[in-house]
């Protein structure tokens, strides 16, 4: 951590909104006009559009990831979270990974923490919930599922095979319906592989409280999604919820009982909750408060974006809020590092304003749906047309050119190569085969010492 006399300003969250912000300040700062600093407890910005697709093999997590130090090579970065931050004073409280906490002082401060999943006090969820936030969990989720089908193949246990091959997710939106899509894609190519399980043989489960799947494509194209997705044999109960999954036993409201060893959940998300230690203006549903400037209100020197802002969408009139997803994101980081320089340099800030120019979905390999939006048309697609156009819009989308080309490439090598269906499931505890091994060598060892130190003193007396 550099010791500076120019002014710093601190970026915290290395995300989406962070990482650009980051990069935008610094391509339009001169040279020694500030240090930046970017904090985050980890080293790398996640993509999350394209979890799914790293949850299924379709792209390597390596490649969904960007390196904050590699991106940004002439910030200052720092892996750890901000505890908390004293406004009179501007000074930030840094935790590292390791170590003692420490004051870091700030000249301007962006707050960029993004969301965590949003969950509810069910029993067992806890203990035996997947979430899709971040890159682990989708290896994670990928590693569960193969394993799952190895345990069933190889077992001659119904209940046990049966809870195995019960896949069950909660959430409708855009993470549950690409994830739920994408998994049972992965499974159907795998099932292929193993002689004592079928598609036939595996439950597919999606839960959503609302009445619809992908209401961000709108009703008509929702619809079709949901139709298509119950013609792939998922099964989908709406204006319902789950009550609890103690010990894998899933309880819906709708009085629905299943066993599985897998429950996703991926209803909907919520700001960070370490917003509320910063003495910053939240909003009713925790967001900080910005105007469309995306400053914070009541501040002159703290500005904020992406999910954990609560940002006017004047695109859409009075009482809009800008919607959290990517294509927001990136734009208000852009307006967000403009202002900071601006306001550095003493000139008016500019507002945010943005049209929303559609969505895409992807549901799985050549599935898909799209809606664009050209002025006052909206085009409507749906199947490998709209997967096409998913894929070319985040792959575009991708940070760094770096990462675009790495994606593009995965995505061409799958064209010609059959996905892999290897799990991986000893990563969750790579050190515990070594342990097993080691541990009663180890013992022995401190045995013989311990023998050794008594003979010893019994010499000595």
């Amino acid at each position: 951590m550099s010791t500076t006399e120019r002014p710093r300003i601190l970026v915290v969250g290395g995300g989406y909104v962070g990482l650009y912000a980051a990069r935008r300040i610094l391509k339009k700062m001169r040279y020694g006009e500030a240090t930046v600093t970017v904090v985050d407890p980890r080293s790398y910005m996640t993509y999350q559009p394209f979890l799914p697709e790293a949850a299924a093999g379709s792209i390597s997590p390596r490649h969904v990831v960007v390196p904050l130090r590699r991106v940004l090579p002439k910030a200052e970065v720092l892996t750890g979270r901000v505890s908390n931050i004293d406004q009179d004073r501007k000074v930030a409280v840094v935790q590292p990974l390791v170590g003692e906490s420490y004051e870091l002082p700030f000249d301007y401060l962006v707050i960029a923490m993004g969301a965590v999943s949003r969950t509810f006090p069910i029993p067992g969820l806890a203990e035996n919930g997947i979430g899709m936030k971040g890159i682990e969990e989708a290896i994670g989720l990928r590693n569960h599922v193969l394993e799952q089908l190895d345990k069933a193949d190889s077992t001659t246990d119904e209940d046990i095979r049966r809870k195995a091959l019960t896949f069950v997710f909660v959430g409708g939106g855009f993470a549950g319906a690409e994830t739920i899509g994408e998994v049972e894609d992965m499974a159907r190519d795998a099932a292929k592989y193993y002689p004592n399980v079928k598609r036939e043989d595996m439950r597919f489960v999606l839960v959503d409280a609302a009445d619809k799947i992908l209401p961000e494509v709108g009703p008509k194209l929702g619809q079709w999604g949901l139709e298509h997705l119950q013609n792939r044999g998922v099964e989908i109960y709406l204006n319902t919820s789950m009550n609890s999954c103690v010990d894998g036993h899933v309880v819906l409201k709708n009085g629905l009982e299943v066993d599985s060893n897998t429950i996703v959940w991926t209803a909907g998300v919520k700001p960070n909750p370490a917003l509320a230690r910063f003495g910053l203006p939240l909003g009713p549903r925790g967001h900080v408060d910005t105007g469309a400037t995306l400053q914070v209100k009541g501040t002159d020197y703290i500005w904020a974006a992406g999910d954990n802002a609560q940002v006017p969408d004047l695109a859409s009139g009075e009482g809009a809020w800008c919607p959290p997803n990517a294509q927001h994101a990136l734009r208000q980081a852009r307006v967000l590092g403009d202002n900071v320089i601006s306001g550095m340099r003493g000139f008016p800030q500019g507002e945010y304003k943005h049209a929303n120019k559609g969505a895409v979905a992807g549901l799985g390999l050549h599935k898909g749906v799209a809606m664009i939006v050209m002025g006052k048309m909206k085009i409507k697609l749906k199947g490998r047309l709209a997967w096409y156009m998913h894929r070319g819009y985040h792959g575009m989308a991708m940070p760094t050119f770096n990462r675009k080309i790495r994606v593009f490439a995965d995505w061409t090598l799958g064209m010609f190569l059959k996905r892999e269906v290897v799990s991986l499931g000893a990563m969750e505890n790579p050190r515990e085969e070594f342990y097993e091994a080691a541990a009663p060598v180890s013992a022995a060892a401190a045995a013989k010492a311990s023998a050794e130190v008594t003979a010893e003193k019994a010499k000595a007396s």
